[in-house]
C-alpha cells in the first residue's frame, strides 16, 4: 500500500526539505508566487528566487493560468503529471478550461538502465532473465512515468512485450504523495475557496487511483476480463497475458504487430479500409459502453493497433471506466428525450437524475439553458454534429449551474469523443451521432423485454423478501440499544402551532357547553326538589344556577359568531 500521512509540526513536515524546496521554486517560476505567500511558506524559497529571472517571470505571466498550472506538472514529474492526467477525468472538481489544458499531458521522460530493469525481473519473478525468456531487448520500446516496455521473446518463442516498473517508483510517488497532503492541508485552512473541493480528500482519493495504476496486476485482471466480452467479436484481437510472468511491477503480454490508427499511409499501403475501420473501431467503444457497461476509457490513436483484415486492437489497458445499467438508461433517455421527443422539461430532469450536486439548482434557469442548447444543434445535419465540441458546451452548461457530472460518465463522454476524432481522421465523411442512435434504441427497448421485466419483478420480490426478514432483527436490536441507553430520540414539531390552537379552541367549547348543560341540568333539579331559600316560590339556588347558565351560553355564543362559524 502507499503510504501517505497527515504532516502536523513544520519540524516533521519538511523530512523531504530537497523536494519540497524544488516543488516551491516551479511554483514561484510559473507565477504561483501569490499562491506561495498565502500558504505561507515563503521562507522555503531562496533558492526558487535565485534560480528565475524578472524576464522569464514576465514571459510565463503571459500564459494562462492553466497553461501554467500544466507547465508546472510536467516539470515537477511523474507523480504530478499523473495527478493532471487524472484531474482531466474529473470536470467535477476542475473548470473546462483546465481540463482541455492538463488533458494534453503526456510522459516525457527518459528511461531506465537495462540494468536496472533486468534486475527488477530477477526480484520479481525470482529468476534471472535469461532463465525466462530467449530473447530480450536492452532498448525500449517506450518509456513512460510508471515504467517501461521491453520487446523479449519467451523460451516457447512467444514474442511478448515486458512492461517494467521504474525503480524506486514506489518511494517517489509516496514522498511527492506527502508533500502534497500537506500543501492541501494548508489549502484547506488559508484558502476558503477552495474548502469545498475538499483538497485532501482530492490528494487521498488520488493516491488510491495511483495505487491501482502501479500495480500491473489490475492491469492484467483488465486485459482478461475485456478479453471475455470480446470473445465472440471477429472485428476485435485482445493481447494475452502471461500469468507466470506476471507481478504488481512486472507485466507480461503478447507482442502485437500492427499499424497504429493514426498512421494512414501506411493503413493506405497496406490495403486497408478505412471506412471499415472506423466503422468497427466506433461499434466496438459503443458495444463496450452500452452492452456491456465496462469500456476503454482512454482510446486514443497510440492505444488503438489495425491488424489485417481490418481487426482493431487496443494495446494498452491501465485506465479502464465502468457505468452501471442505470446510468447507460438515464444516459440513453437523455439523449433520446433531447433529440427525438423534444421534450426539454424531460431531459431537465433526467439531467439531473445523472448529475450530482450540493444545492438543487434553479430547475427553470437550467430548463431553458438545456432548451437554447437543444434548438442550437436540434436542427443541425448529423455529420455536421461532432460529440467533443457537444461535450465542451454540456460542460460549461453544467458548471454554470454548479451541477457534477460524475468520473465514470465523463470518462464514457470523453472516450466517445476520442473515438469520434479517430474516426474523423480516417473517414471524413464518419458521423459518430448516426452510429450511436441505433445503440440508443437497443439500450431503451432492452427495459420493455420479458424477460428483463420479469428478471426485475423477481429481483424486487426478493429484496422485499430480504428486507422483511430483517426487520425483526434489526427493530430487536434498536430496541436492545434503546434499553442500553444508546439511542435517543428527539422530536421537534413544526409548523403544528395553528392545528395545536384550534384544537385547545374546540377542547375549550366542548368543556363550556358541558359545563352549561350541567348547570341547566342541576338547577332543574333544584327546582323541582323545592330547596330553600325561596323567591317568588322558586328554589333561589335554581334561578342563580340558570342564570349562571344563560350567562355562560350568550359567552359562548358570541366567541363561536366572532369566528364567523357556528
Amino acid at each position: 500500500m502507499l503510504s501517505i500521512r497527515k504532516i502536523g509540526i513544520i519540524g516533521r513536515a519538511y523530512r523531504h526539505l530537497n523536494r519540497y524546496r524544488h516543488i516551491l521554486a516551479v511554483l514561484f517560476k510559473y507565477g504561483f508566487g501569490d499562491l506561495v505567500d498565502i500558504l505561507r511558506i515563503e521562507q522555503y524559497l531562496e533558492i526558487g528566487l535565485q534560480m528565475i529571472s524578472r524576464k522569464r517571470r514576465e514571459q510565463v505571466e503571459k500564459l494562462s493560468r492553466a497553461e501554467r498550472v500544466r507547465m508546472v506538472m510536467e516539470e515537477l514529474g511523474p507523480t504530478f503529471v499523473k495527478l493532471g492526467q487524472i484531474l482531466s477525468t474529473r470536470p467535477d472538481l476542475i473548470s473546462v478550461e483546465f481540463i482541455q489544458e492538463l488533458s494534453k499531458l503526456q510522459d516525457n521522460v527518459p528511461s531506465f538502465p537495462y540494468s536496472e530493469a533486468r534486475q527488477i525481473i530477477k526480484s520479481e519473478l525470482g529468476r534471472p532473465i535469461e532463465d525466462i525468456f530467449q530473447d530480450f531487448e536492452d532498448t525500449p520500446l517506450a518509456a513512460a512515468s510508471i515504467g517501461q516496455a521491453h520487446r523479449a521473446q519467451l523460451k516457447d518463442g512467444e514474442e511478448v512485450v515486458v512492461k517494467v516498473q521504474r525503480p524506486g517508483i514506489r518511494k517517489t510517488i509516496e514522498v511527492d504523495l506527502e508533500i502534497m497532503l500537506h500543501l492541501a492541508s494548508l489549502m484547506e485552512r488559508h484558502l476558503e475557496e477552495l474548502q469545498v473541493h475538499r483538497p485532501v480528500r482530492i490528494v487521498q482519493e488520488f493516491a488510491r487511483t495511483l495505487e491501482k495504476e502501479i500495480d500491473y496486476t489490475i492491469e492484467a485482471l483488465h486485459i482478461e476480463r475485456f478479453a471475455r466480452q470480446s470473445m465472440d467479436d471477429p472485428t476485435v484481437y485482445v493481447p494475452k497475458v502471461f500469468r507466470d510472468t506476471t507481478t504488481e511491477r512486472v507485466l507480461t503480454m503478447e507482442y502485437i504487430d500492427g499499424i497504429k490508427a493514426s498512421e494512414i499511409d501506411r493503413i493506405e499501403r497496406e490495403g486497408l479500409d478505412r471506412k471499415i475501420i472506423t466503422t468497427r473501431g466506433a461499434d466496438l467503444i459503443l458495444r463496450q459502453i452500452f452492452d456491456y457497461g465496462f469500456f476503454h476509457a482512454d482510446p486514443h490513436p497510440g492505444n488503438i493497433f489495425v491488424l489485417p483484415d481490418n481487426v482493431i486492437c487496443y494495446i494498452d489497458f491501465g485506465m479502464m471506466g465502468s457505468i452501471d445499467r442505470q446510468t447507460r438508461e438515464n444516459f440513453a433517455d437523455l439523449i433520446y428525450t433531447a433529440a427525438v421527443n423534444h421534450d426539454e422539461s424531460r431531459a431537465t430532469q433526467i439531467l439531473l437524475k445523472l448529475t450530482e450536486y450540493d444545492e438543487k439548482p434553479d430547475v427553470r434557469a437550467l430548463e431553458r439553458d438545456l432548451t437554447e442548447f437543444i434548438g442550437q444543434h436540434l436542427y443541425v445535419p448529423l455529420k455536421d454534429l461532432q460529440m467533443d465540441k457537444l461535450l465542451q458546451q454540456i460542460l460549461k452548461m453544467i458548471s454554470r449551474h454548479r451541477l457534477q457530472i460524475p468520473q465514470n460518465l465523463f470518462l464514457m463522454m470523453k472516450a466517445l469523443a476520442t473515438v469520434e476524432g479517430i474516426g474523423l481522421l480516417l473517414d471524413p465523411d464518419f458521423e459518430m451521432i448516426k452510429q450511436t442512435i441505433p445503440f440508443i434504441r437497443r439500450v431503451k427497448t432492452a427495459r420493455y423485454h420479458p424477460k428483463r421485466m420479469a428478471d426485475d419483478i423477481v429481483r424486487s420480490g426478493v429484496e422485499f423478501v430480504q428486507l422483511m426478514q430483517e426487520i425483526p432483527g434489526e427493530t430487536r436490536e434498536i430496541l436492545e440499544q434503546m434499553k442500553q441507553g444508546k439511542i435517543k430520540m428527539e422530536f421537534e414539531h413544526r409548523g403544528l402551532e395553528p392545528m395545536l390552537s384550534t384544537h385547545d379552541q374546540i377542547s375549550n367549547r366542548i368543556a363550556f357547553a358541558i359545563v352549561i348543560a350541567a348547570l341547566i341540568i342541576g338547577s332543574a333539579l333544584i327546582v323541582l326538589s323545592k330547596t330553600p331559600p325561596f323567591l317568588f316560590g322558586i328554589s333561589f339556588i335554581g334561578i342563580i344556577g340558570f342564570l349562571a347558565a344563560a350567562v355562560m351560553g350568550l359567552w359562548l355564543l358570541i366567541a363561536i359568531l366572532k369566528k364567523g362559524r357556528l
